[in-house]
C-alpha cells in the first residue's frame, strides 16, 4: 500500500533542535524520524521506526544464520537476581531503581545477563541441552548522569543482545568466535567501518572483551591501533614494561635547592639551572609525577591514594576508573588534602607514602618505574625537591596502576610498532563471561558422568538505535539525509508539484508502477503545499531515489534525483523504471 504524505503521521521541521549538538540529532529530529520527550529519551515516529526496523532485520537474519534464537524478557526487573552478582551495587548511580506498591525492589534493565542465565537454568539441566545461543532485541535502561548527541548517548535505547551457554571453556571460545564472525557480517551488511579493539570488561565481568568500533569524530572513545595490526580501547591498553636497571653504584638522592617550582615545567627549569647535568637537559619525562586520588567506594567511604607517574604524563580518569573499579575516581580536593597534612601539594615525594608509611596512603607506580629508575621529584617540604632519587631503593609501591594517559607515537604492547589514535563510537561489544554469572546464580548441568558441572556463557551486545544515529552521522549533507538503500525507510520518494493535474495524474501512475515493481514508495500528494516546501522535504528526509513530475509532466518527463551523489536529470517516463533501477 502506497504510503502518502498527506497522511503520514509527520512534521519536518526548518531549524535545528536547541539542544542537538551533532548532526544525526539534528536531522532525525527536523525531518521528523524521533521526537524528543526528555533528557536522553526519544519517541520513534513512524519513519524512524521503518529505519530501525530495517537494521533490526539485518541483525535477525544473521544472528538466526549464526545459529542463535530469538526470545524477548522483560525490562522491569525484580531486584535478587543482581543482588546474587553484585551488580545491584557495582551500578552504582547509573541503574534506574524502583518500587512496587508492597516495597520490594526493582530495576529497569541496563544488561540481562542475570535474567538470560535464570531463564536456562529453569530450563535446562543436561550437558545434551548445550551449547545454546539465546538474543533478543530490546530496550535497555541506564541512568546517564549528562545523555548527549541525541541517539548516540540517550537514557533508553535499544540493543540486541545475545548469551551463550556451554558446557567449557573450548565450548565458549566456539560460541564467542561464531557471534564474533557474525558482527562482521551485520556491520559489512550495515555499510558501518569498523575497528575491531581489546577492551576492558568493566562492570560485565569475564575474560576476554572486544569492542567493534566505528571511526566518527564525534566519537567518545579513543581508541589505539599500530601499522602491525594492534588496536585496543585506551582504557584496555598495558604499557610495556621496560627491563628494571642496576641500583648498585647509584649515587645517593641530592636536595636541589629551595625554590617554587609547584608545576613540573617550573620544576625542569629549576633543576636545569642550579643543577644542570651531564649528556642531556633535565626533561618532564626525568619527573616522578605523584598524582593524589579519591576513591569512593561502593560502600560510600571515601579513600585518598597517590599514584606516581612520569612528569610527562597526565592521569586519564577512564583509565583509573578501570584500575581502581568499581571504585569512583576523581581527583583529590583540598578538603582531602586538608585532612592529610602529610602531603605538600606541589612538593609530594614517594618518600612518606605507601601502606605502611607515616601517611597510611596506599602509594602505586605507573609501569615506566622501574627498579633501578631515577628521578627527581618532591622531597615533602614546601619549595624542596630532590634529584636521583632512586625506584626499589629509595621507594617503594604498593601496586603498579595503569593510569597514565595512551599517546600517539607510543609502542604497541605487541612489539608491532608506534600506536596511532583515532576517536570511534561503540557500536558492538562481545564479552567471554565466563562462570562468574553462573556460580552466583547456580547454573549446573549434568556433565557426561553425571556430575554437576557450571555453565559457562558468553555475552554479545550490538547498539541498534546508537547505529541508526551512526548511519545518519555518515550520510547526510547540507540539505538532510541520504539513506543507503538497505536501511532507508523507503526505496523512491515521488514528489507532484504545481496546481495542474496533470503532475499528480503522472505521479499517480509512476507510484503504481513502481510498487508493481516491489518498490516501497512514499508519494507527497500534498494538494495545497508549495513545491519548494515539498522538494525541501524531498531533501531532508533522504530516500535513496526521488522521483519529481512537475514542470515537464504534459511532455513525459520527470526528475530523477539519486540523494547520495546529488546527481538530477529529467528522464522519461518510459525510461523511469530501469533509470531507478541503476540507482
Amino acid at each position: 500500500m502506497v504510503t502518502r504524505l498527506s497522511h503520514l503521521f509527520l512534521r519536518t521541521l526548518r531549524d535545528d533542535p536547541s539542544d542537538a549538538e551533532v548532526t544525526s540529532h539534528k536531522l532525525l529530529v527536523r525531518a521528523g524520524y524521533v521526537r524528543r520527550q526528555s533528557p536522553g529519551i526519544f519517541a520513534w515516529l513512524p519513519l524512524g521506526l521503518r529505519v530501525r526496523a530495517k537494521i533490526e532485520g539485518i541483525i535477525r537474519d544473521e544472528m538466526v544464520a549464526a545459529g542463535a534464537q530469538e526470545v524477548l524478557l522483560p525490562a522491569l526487573l525484580p531486584r535478587e537476581p543482581y543482588e546474587a552478582t553484585n551488580r545491584w551495587t557495582e551500578y552504582g548511580d547509573g541503574m534506574f531503581r524502583l518500587q512496587d506498591r508492597k516495597g520490594s525492589d526493582y530495576l529497569l534493565a541496563p544488561t540481562h545477563e542475570e535474567m538470560f542465565a535464570l531463564l536456562v537454568k529453569d530450563l535446562y539441566s543436561s550437558y545434551k541441552d548445550l551449547p545454546v545461543t539465546l538474543f533478543q532485541i530490546q530496550d535497555k535502561y541506564r541512568d546517564e548522569a549528562r545523555p548527549r548527541a541525541g541517539l548516540l548517548r540517550g537514557r533508553e535505547f535499544t540493543m540486541k543482545d545475545a548469551y551463550s551457554f556451554d558446557l567449557d571453556d573450548a565450548g565458549l571460545e566456539r560460541s564467542y568466535q561464531t557471534m564474533r564472525d557474525a558482527y562482521e557480517r551485520i556491520f559489512a551488511r550495515l555499510g558501518l567501518e569498523y575497528v575491531i579493539v581489546k577492551a576492558d570488561a568493566g562492570a560485565m565481568g569475564g575474560s576476554k572483551s572486544e569492542e567493534f568500533l566505528h571511526p566518527i569524530a564525534v566519537g567518545e572513545d579513543t581508541f589505539v591501533r599500530s601499522a602491525g595490526g594492534y588496536a585496543a580501547n585506551v582504557e584496555a591498553y598495558v604499557t610495556p614494561v621496560p627491563e628494571a636497571k642496576p641500583i648498585d653504584g647509584l649515587p645517593e638522592p641530592v636536595l636541589l635547592p629551595a625554590s617554587d617550582t609547584p608545576t613540573i615545567d617550573s620544576l625542569v627549569t629549576h633543576a636545569n639551572a642550579v643543577a644542570p647535568r651531564d649528556g642531556a637537559p633535565w626533561t618532564a619525562a626525568d619527573t616522578l609525577k605523584n598524582v593524589v586520588l579519591a576513591l569512593t567506594h561502593l560502600d560510600g567511604t571515601r579513600e585518598v591514594i597517590v599514584v606516581g607517574l612520569p612528569g610527562d604524563r597526565d592521569v586519564d580518569l577512564k583509565r583509573a576508573e578501570v584500575a581502581f573499579g568499581p571504585a569512583e575516581v576523581e581527583p583529590a580536593t583540598d578538603d582531602d588534602f586538608r585532612k592529610h597534612r602529610g602531603l605538600v601539594k606541589g612538593y609530594i615525594g614517594p618518600q612518606v607514602l605507601g601502606a605502611d608509611s607515616a601517611t597510611g596512603l596506599r602509594y602505586f607506580l605507573d609501569p615506566r618505574v622501574v627498579d633501578g629508575t631515577s628521578w627527581v621529584t618532591g622531597a615533602n617540604e614546601r619549595g624542596v625537591h630532590v634529584s636521583g632519587l632512586v625506584a626499589g631503593r629509595d621507594f617503594v609501591a604498593d601496586g603498579v596502576a595503569e593510569v597514565s594517559d595512551v599517546r600517539a607515537g607510543d609502542p604497541a604492547p605487541d612489539g608491532s610498532g608506534p600506536l596511532e589514535t583515532a576517536r570511534g563510537m561503540e557500536i558492538g561489544h562481545v564479552f567471554q563471561l565466563g562462570r562468574k554469572y553462573a556460580e552466583a546464580l547456580g547454573l549446573k548441568v549434568q556433565d557426561e558422568n553425571g556430575k554437576l558441572a557450571t555453565v559457562t556463557m558468553g555475552s554479545y551486545g550490538i547498539g541498534v538505535t546508537r547505529i541508526l544515529a551512526i548511519l545518519a552521522e555518515a550520510h547526510n549533507d547540507e540539505k538532510g539525509l541520504a539513506w543507503p538503500k538497505h536501511v532507508a525507510p523507503f526505496d523512491v520518494h515521488v514528489v507532484a508539484t504545481g496546481k495542474d493535474a496533470t503532475a499528480f495524474d503522472l505521479a499517480e501512475s509512476l507510484v503504481a508502477q513502481l510498487e508493481g515493481e516491489r518498490y516501497d514508495v512514499v508519494y507527497d500528494d500534498r494538494p495545497k503545499v508549495s513545491p519548494g516546501v515539498k522538494l525541501r522535504d524531498a531533501e531532508l528526509l533522504g530516500m535513496p531515489v526521488v522521483v519529481v513530475a512537475g514542470r515537464n509532466a504534459a511532455d513525459g518527463v520527470v526528475e530523477l534525483w539519486n540523494r547520495a551523489t546529488g546527481e538530477r536529470r529529467d528522464v522519461p517516463v518510459a525510461e523511469l523504471l530501469e533509470a531507478v533501477r541503476a540507482i
